[in-house]
């Protein structure tokens, strides 16, 4: 029997990821959003494809979380996008009234789904929407670290000249302008990447990486981005439905892990048939980890901020 996938929101993110989803075959896909055309129109489009692509899965799109019942994976994409000279923070208000909903809903409609956020300001949606639904830790996660750590290879793979592939990296730290790039966990074809780049350059790809979405906005002027967050996203997807145990750079629950508390943040993270599996600690440095605290310090203030909009987040 088919696993059963539901996407919340059908706009760019959203139709990007059910077409990904098609193409891998994960799945049987439920596009959901509140304009119940949009879902319909894109769900239908996609499914005429399959047989161009060579997938054998089903696609409808609806309005209704009653076609949502008993989803194996959620992928919460719904909210406002950002507009030129926005930050991710800016769509806190509007974003958290309908991360509320959709937690109230899924609670409902299937409480035993593994779900993953990419609705921003995403550190905080994460983790209001597992407060929302009560759905255990391990199973909701964050998207954001693999899009960062993406843009990170992309970026030193274009000074360096080499092709992306031959680098490991990761990105830690909420999703936001104090993300961690990791230069000394880097490595270009097992070489170091500090013996291949100079501090100059290596800084601007570090603000180039931090900077990464709005860069895309500004030439977007409408909209954000969304294949390179779709594909983020239908990587963690994988791995879960897939058993997989990738290890993957995730905004997810910390307990103690790196001295966090209750807390969702970007870290590695084993993605497995029970969800996140193991936090991976790495060793970090002063300046990392002095630069993590930091991050983890603008998070619990965005969440604080969100907790005066909807004293219900304190419970």
């Amino acid at each position: 029997m088919r696993k059963k996938i539901t996407l919340i929101g059908a706009g760019q993110i959203g139709g990007t990821l059910a077409h990904l989803i098609s193409i891998k075959e994960l799945g049987d896909v439920v596009l959901f959003d509140v304009a119940e055309s949009l879902a319909k129109g894109k769900a239908l489009d996609i499914a005429q494809s399959t047989s161009i692509d060579g997938s054998n899965v089903n696609l409808i799109g609806t309005s209704s979380y009653k076609d949502t019942e008993n989803s194996d994976v959620i992928i919460i994409t719904a909210g406002v996008p950002r507009k030129p000279g926005m930050t991710r923070d800016d769509l806190l208000g509007t974003n958290l009234k309908i991360i509320k909903k959709v937690g109230e809903e899924i609670k409902k409609t299937s409480p035993k789904a593994f779900v993953i956020c990419i609705t921003n300001p995403l550190d905080i949606m994460v983790m209001a929407f597992q407060k929302y639904s009560g759905l255990p830790t391990n199973k909701v996660v964050g998207m954001a670290g693999i899009l960062d750590s993406s843009r990170f290879k992309y970026f030193l793979s274009q000074e360096l000249k080499v092709p992306v592939k031959d680098i490991e990296t990761l990105v830690l730290g909420g999703h936001g302008d104090t993300m961690v790039p990791m230069p000394n966990h880097t490595t270009v074809k097992g070489k170091s990447l500090k013996d291949l780049i100079t501090k100059e350059k290596l800084q601007l790809i570090v603000e180039r990486t931090r900077k990464g979405g709005a860069e895309i906005i500004k030439f977007l002027q409408k909209g954000s981005a969304f294949y390179a967050p779709a594909a983020s996203g239908a990587e963690m997807a994988e791995s879960y439905l897939k058993d997989l145990k990738k290890t993957l750079p995730c905004a997810a629950y910390l307990n103690g892990e790196y001295g966090v508390k209750n807390l969702y943040a970007g870290v590695p993270v084993i993605i497995g048939s029970n969800g996140i599996e193991k936090v991976v600690e790495l060793n970090l440095n002063k300046n990392e980890k002095d630069n993590f605290d930091l991050s983890i310090k603008a998070v619990k203030k965005l969440f604080d901020d969100a907790t005066k909009i909807d004293p219900d987040l304190k419970k």
